[in-house]
């Protein structure tokens, strides 16, 4: 015992040694290709790899206590400070944040760009949220035990059948336990330079007229200045957030689906494009000071890569109910 513990100090001695040795290398302005880049990226992987198990440990606590459904929010908070001491990186509010807390049970939506959404999340989380997640990730060492003692809805992505019954029972569970759902309705990451929100699933907008409760969006700049894998950039960055006023899906029916995925995505392709071209935004999305001009801005809010719907049951129900 006292040996494996002596190894994992070492491992972690190491690590840290590491980390510390590329942000100095940085910070000295060193000729060391993405000397920055593996700094952040290294520290962002001890950052989440120790929230997982707090947040395993915490879930556990909480589960025994009658608390389980405000696990995913204590993590998220140790996660938003850890992450803002390691990478100096910040999601901040410009407006809406108030809707968080007081808008309950709600499907709450965000654009979708990178990996560094876990820390969008973890600044907008709400209490009583929990998160749509594939299957596949139940098996991840710590974070599949921490998402499983939390209440995360767990998708099938390849059986609709149980990806209907999970959403169904999600349906009923926000009802009587008041509890939030966060969904990604893009389905996919889109870490791109232009500010364009990809095609929207509408599995997020069942869940909602199902419930009947209200699409609570979140909209998030595009952070391509602050993170780029492709071109090896990680830096520190002030990104801005915007929650919008809560959509109501009272009255509605399946019918209507479609066209209440498509407004929403339509108002949150606007704000998007607004927030990146903020005095902030502009910071955060580009890697150099030139901001996208007037005549790009037009285009980029009427711009479509995607028809609405697509198919697939990423945080959404299987094509059969989309329909």
């Amino acid at each position: 015992m006292n040996l494996l513990v002596y190894y994992i100090l070492l491992l972690l001695s190491f690590y840290l040694g590491l980390t510390l040795t590329f942000y100095l290398l940085s910070a000295l302005s060193i000729s060391l290709p993405r000397s920055t880049f593996y700094a952040r990226t290294l520290a962002s992987l001890l950052t989440l790899s120790l929230c997982a198990i707090y947040g395993a440990c915490a879930s556990l606590a909480l589960r025994l206590a009658g608390h389980k459904y405000l696990s995913q929010y204590a993590t998220a908070r140790a996660f938003k400070w850890s992450m803002r001491f390691s990478t100096d990186i910040r999601f901040e509010f410009v407006s809406g944040a108030e809707y968080l807390d007081s808008v309950r049970p709600a499907v709450v939506i965000g654009n979708h760009q990178s990996a560094l959404d876990i820390l969008f999340l973890g600044t907008i989380w709400p209490r009583y949220c929990s998160v749509t997640a594939k299957k596949a990730l139940w098996w991840s060492p710590f974070l599949g035990q921490f998402m499983a003692l939390s209440g995360t809805v767990f998708i099938d992505r390849g059986n609709s059948t149980r990806a209907r019954r999970a959403f169904e029972r999600a349906a009923e569970e926000m009802v009587t336990q008041k509890q939030s759902v966060f969904i990604f309705p893009e389905g996919t990451r889109r870490n791109k330079p232009e500010p364009v929100m990809g095609a929207f699933k509408k599995g997020a907008f069942h869940l909602a007229v199902r419930a009947g409760v209200p699409v609570l969006p979140v909209v998030c700049a595009n952070y391509h200045g602050v993170l780029s894998i492709a071109e090896g950039r990680f830096r520190a960055g002030r990104i801005p957030v915007k929650v919008l006023e809560p959509v109501e899906t009272k009255g509605l029916g399946a019918e209507d689906v479609e066209g209440l995925c498509e407004r929403v995505r339509e108002r949150m392709s606007r704000e998007l494009v607004a927030l990146t071209e903020s005095p902030l935004g502009r910071k955060a999305s580009q890697a150099d000071p030139v901001g996208v001009g007037e005549a790009d801005l037009a285009r980029l809010v009427q711009e479509r890569t995607e028809p609405v719907g697509g198919k697939g049951v990423d945080g959404a129900v299987a094509s059969g109910v989309e329909r």
